[in-house]
């Protein structure tokens, strides 16, 4: 942000060398090394007593608003010198770039300060005087946009979106509305117009194949071509079918990253209607690492989800140190989330709930109005329902999904949970309230989900459902109908989980041929994932199997690891309930509890203590299933909002991209 000089070109007069004077000495003290923000705000504020003509005061109280905004905390000086700003150069003709940054600037000072209906106002006026200045008209429209996205009012953001890449493509600027149609398509992705988003990526990628001829231009937009892609597919359940698409990201990302492709500010510093990114290469490098994260999830592959969670967790950490974005924080939360998930199917459960602790701490971290924890709150607590339902706190873990449920308005973390709740009402015998949640499941909105995994889910429930009935015929009817939907997208632990039930199935009529067919893949998809809850269940089936077949070594091999993953699960139990994080279960309202330095201290000594403890006893679970799904729901993608580089920079990021959590059902009967 440099301060500039608008007067009369003859500085002759005394009255402009000391406005002039002032301006250097107020930019001499806001360049000093520390920055003396004092004295350059002084040095602004003199200027008034000179009574400057109307463009200089407007100016001037324009980047006395940006001076307060970007080095204090007094937003209402700030607010009063951009609302003077504004009054002033509103009616002003020839004095655009004044005009619209002040309307873009008080509408962001709006914003903090939770007044979100002014700062709309004001974007909408900005955006009616703008029509004939296409830079600054698009970029308002993005901002607006934005704003009702934030506010979950799609069809208006999806109306602006349209709006600007209309005026793009008058304007003749390609690279432009391809950028607003891209940003549509996110929008209706939210809202689960499947239809109508692959219609857009259609023609968004057909435009950038055969009318996008700057080629650094093209890779950028090819990126978020495909992260929408990817999400689209995974959005859908198709793991499968996503791997080509994703592979191409992957290597895009990787072209984008050399250290000889040029800088952003070379690629889009050159037309005004190209001076627009998504996001820098950097954060797209997170995002692409992100997105494969959600995809190894899904795919049931532990492992990779694990390294890739670390990769990406530690470049945001190095981006933070440069610059600490919002955007970053989102990502690590997402991140969180997902190795959340991830350790608990391995049986971590300990690390788990330090996970929803840092992830919840980012949250509490994310700023005074806390919007991070607001989007996020309803994923945490599902994730602590799955981690209190984990460890046998049923009670908690029902509390937490249906506060989830509450919570939410979206309707794939809705059904989610609402599924988890079924399981625990599977385990605690209620049986009219698991009649009741199935219910309302199936005739709700089950049939308007087009999501393999979500299907796959809830068949697997049924199938749970019919099996401790004792209705072996409707179990396997509904488990068959799991696996299918699980091979054709290679749902692995979908499969997995499908797989070991059906085994019980069939050892529950005395089929051991067929129970032995099903548990041997069973098995060995869950040592690939690795599923540790699989793999009790299936130990536990196989021990019973060699035991009917008169197979003393087998039967006495599958104990062993029945013991051995037991015995793992149980001494994972003792360190959650010491755990000084333990206590988020009895989270329900308002923010999660902070960590108690006095618990924490506590729960050193008690683990220290712990160490001396054996642990020789193993639960049996040959009658008893021990996991159940395989992810669930695809990553639903969130339009966020990123300030421009600075106030006068002439490239401006405007639309950043928050992903929920993908939502795999987790849970454990």
């Amino acid at each position: 942000m440099s301060l500039q000089t608008v007067g009369s070109n003859n500085a002759t007069t005394s009255q402009d060398a000391c406005y002039i004077s002032l301006l250097g000495l107020a930019e001499y003290f806001r360049t000093s090394q520390p920055p003396n923000i004092k004295k350059c705000i002084q040095c602004l504020q003199a200027l008034f007593t000179f009574q400057p003509p109307s463009k200089v005061e407007a100016r001037t109280h324009l980047q006395l608003g940006q001076i307060l905004m970007a080095y204090t905390n007094n937003t209402d000086m700030a607010r009063t010198h951009l609302e003077a700003a504004w009054k002033l150069s509103e009616p002003l003709l020839n004095f655009d770039d004044v005009k619209f940054d002040t309307a873009s600037l008080l509408a962001e000072l709006y914003l903090q300060i939770d007044q979100n209906s002014t700062s709309k106002a004001i974007l909408r006026k900005a955006i009616e005087l703008s029509l004939n200045n296409v830079y600054w008209h698009c970029k308002l429209l993005l901002q607006l946009a934005q704003l009702h996205a934030n506010d979950r009012e799609y069809n208006l953001a999806s109306e602006l979106l349209a709006v600007g890449a209309e005026s793009a493509e008058e304007a003749g600027a390609t690279y432009l509305k391809v950028l607003f149609l891209l940003s549509r398509a996110m929008i209706l992705m939210i809202e689960r117009k499947t239809n109508d988003v692959l219609a857009l990526l259609n023609s968004a990628g057909a435009i950038i194949d055969n009318h996008i001829n700057n080629p650094h231009q093209k890779e950028y937009l090819k990126v978020f071509f495909l992260v929408l892609q990817v999400c689209y597919y995974l959005a859908l359940g198709q793991v499968k079918t996503v791997k080509p698409s994703l592979k191409q990201l992957q290597m895009s990302i990787q072209t984008i990253m050399a250290p000889n492709w040029p800088t952003d500010e070379v690629i889009f510093g050159q037309n005004p209607l190209e001076m627009f990114v998504w996001l820098p290469k950097e954060q797209l490098y997170v995002l692409v690492y992100l997105v494969t994260v959600s995809h190894s999830m899904m795919a049931g592959y532990m492992d990779k989800a694990q390294k890739y969670t670390e990769k990406a967790l530690t470049q945001i950490e190095k981006l933070k140190a440069q610059d600490d974005k919002c955007i970053l924080s989102v990502f690590k939360v997402i991140l969180l989330e997902h190795i959340v998930m991830c350790r608990m199917v391995m049986g971590n459960r300990e690390l788990a709930i330090r996970e929803i602790a840092a992830a919840r701490d980012v949250c509490l971290s994310s700023g005074p109005n806390g919007q991070l924890l607001k989007r996020h709150a309803a994923q945490l607590h599902c994730l602590v329902g799955l981690y209190a339902m984990s460890t046998s706190f049923f009670e908690h873990a029902e509390n937490q999904f249906l506060t989830c449920v509450n919570e939410t308005t979206e309707r794939d973390l809705k059904l989610f949970a609402k599924l988890n709740l079924a399981i625990i009402y599977l385990r605690t015998k209620r049986d009219q309230n698991l009649k009741q949640i199935l219910d309302a499941v199936s005739t709700e909105n089950t049939h308007t989900y087009s999501s393999q995994a979500l299907m796959g889910g809830f068949y697997y429930v049924q199938g749970l459902h019919a099996f401790h009935k004792a209705s072996f015929h409707e179990a396997k009817r509904f488990l068959r109908e799991t696996l299918k939907m699980a091979n054709a997208e290679d749902l692995n632990r979908l499969t997995s989980c499908s797989l070991v039930l059906l085994s019980h199935v069939f050892l529950s009529i005395s089929n051991s041929k067929e129970s032995m067919n099903m548990v041997t893949p069973a098995m060995q998809l869950a040592s690939k994932i690795p599923d540790i809850h699989v793999q009790l269940w299936g130990s536990a089936i196989l021990k019973d199997l060699h035991r009917m077949s008169k197979d003393a070594q087998h039967e006495k091999e599958a104990l062993a690891n029945h013991v051995k993953y037991s015995e793992n699960l149980i001494a994972d139990q003792l360190k959650c309930v010491q755990s000084i994080h333990h206590n988020l279960i009895d989270w329900l309202k308002g923010p999660p509890p902070p960590t108690n330095a006095t618990a924490a201290a506590i729960a050193a000594i008690n683990t220290a203590s712990s160490n001396n403890v054996a642990i020789t006893t193993a639960q049996s679970a040959s009658t008893q299933a021990t996991a159940l799904m395989s992810p669930v729901v695809s990553p639903t993608i969130q339009y966020t909002n990123q300030s421009p580089l600075n106030a006068t920079n002439t490239m401006q990021q405007h639309h950043n991209f928050q992903q929920h959590q993908t939502h795999h059902q987790q849970s454990y009967y």
